[in-house]
């Protein structure tokens, strides 16, 4: 059994310059990513979720962004210092993304099969009739019906769901070892995201694919990931697995983010609470734990010195000197 990490992040830090300064996006960022698992990334927005994606994918353009520290390896093999020739060739075939705003991202001028072709004849080698078969075959995957007629239809031609579908079907193509999902359901109708999350799930268990789930949607990210991050202000707060994460919270920004989603369990008297003030500058010096200012489960340790990465359980880790325990439940997420 292989238990090498497919995908494996060390102390990424990802800056940006601005007229006010160097905004530290993504901040010394850690984790693991082993064959057939899902890792949900959660936080709002401004948190550093796709930066974090983008840094991965080598796209974070330079100025004025630059990926000024850490360690990015794909199967061992070292991706963070690669040329962009190199890159290139991994990109899209080994590592792939979905990204979260599809017209954006597609070619308005080119028909969705040439966008579609082009990706598979460039990294798989196949003829111009082989590329167009499994062009149908992905459109049809991902639930695009009359796939070969609209393979000739142009980008505007779809609704924004259909687009993102198109986007998914890109990003399949050539069977990647890692897929990473930013909002890739935003856009779709709760029956289309529910096709989307099998799709995925089941791609995930059948090819043994990678997959790095960023989402706001804590429910969607209970049905379809094994391990969630909680990004706040740059940096991983808090990390474990599913079950953990929603039954044991021990970050006060994770518990605030629970407090905030509604539950088909919830007592009906449940008021959602929101999470009072605004995220931190980035530009600023943090010498202490970002969420202070806004946490209501603050003690005195946090006023004193930054927290300190600690495990809570097995596999569960946390940046946050408070105990939670108080909130803990039992019961399905």
């Amino acid at each position: 059994m292989n238990v090498q990490p497919v995908l494996s992040v060390r102390g990424l830090d990802t800056r940006f310059a601005t007229g006010d300064g160097v905004v530290h996006a993504v901040d010394h960022v850690s984790f693991d990513l082993m064959a057939g698992e899902v890792l949900g990334i959660v936080g709002e927005s401004g948190s550093g979720k796709s930066v974090t994606a983008l840094s991965v994918m080598k796209l974070v353009v330079c100025p004025p962004g630059q990926v000024s520290a850490g360690e990015i390896t794909l199967d061992g093999e070292d991706i963070l210092h690669i040329d962009e020739a190199q890159a290139r060739r991994i990109r899209g075939s080994r590592i792939a993304m979905i990204f979260q705003d599809p017209m954006k991202s597609l070619n308005p001028v080119l028909t969705i099969g040439r966008q579609l072709t082009e990706v598979i004849a460039e990294h798989l080698g196949l003829d111009s009739q082989a590329s167009r078969q499994r062009a149908i075959e992905l459109l049809s995957a991902v639930g695009i019906p009359r796939a070969e007629t609209r393979l000739g239809d142009y980008p505007h031609q779809f609704s924004g769901g259909m687009r993102q579908r198109v986007m998914i079907a890109i990003a399949l193509s050539c069977d990647p070892r890692v897929l990473i999902a930013d909002e890739a359901t935003t856009a779709l109708d709760v029956t289309i995201q529910a096709q989307i999350i099998d799709l995925v799930k089941r791609l995930a268990d059948e090819r043994d694919t990678a997959v790095i789930w960023i989402s706001h949607d804590l429910g969607v990210v209970a049905g379809i990931c094994d391990r969630v991050a909680v990004m706040y202000a740059g940096r991983i707060v808090e990390m474990g697995t599913v079950r953990d994460l929603f039954h044991r919270p021990s970050h006060g920004y994770t518990l605030g983010l629970l407090a905030s989603t509604p539950r088909l369990d919830d007592a009906e008297d449940r008021r959602l609470q929101p999470i009072d003030g605004m995220p931190p500058n980035l530009t600023g010096p943090m010498s202490l734990c970002p969420f202070l200012p806004r946490c209501v489960h603050a003690i005195d340790t946090c006023h004193e010195k930054p927290p300190e990465w600690r495990q809570v359980a097995d596999g569960h880790g946390t940046r946050c000197w408070a105990d939670l325990g108080r909130y803990w439940r039992d019961g399905d997420p």
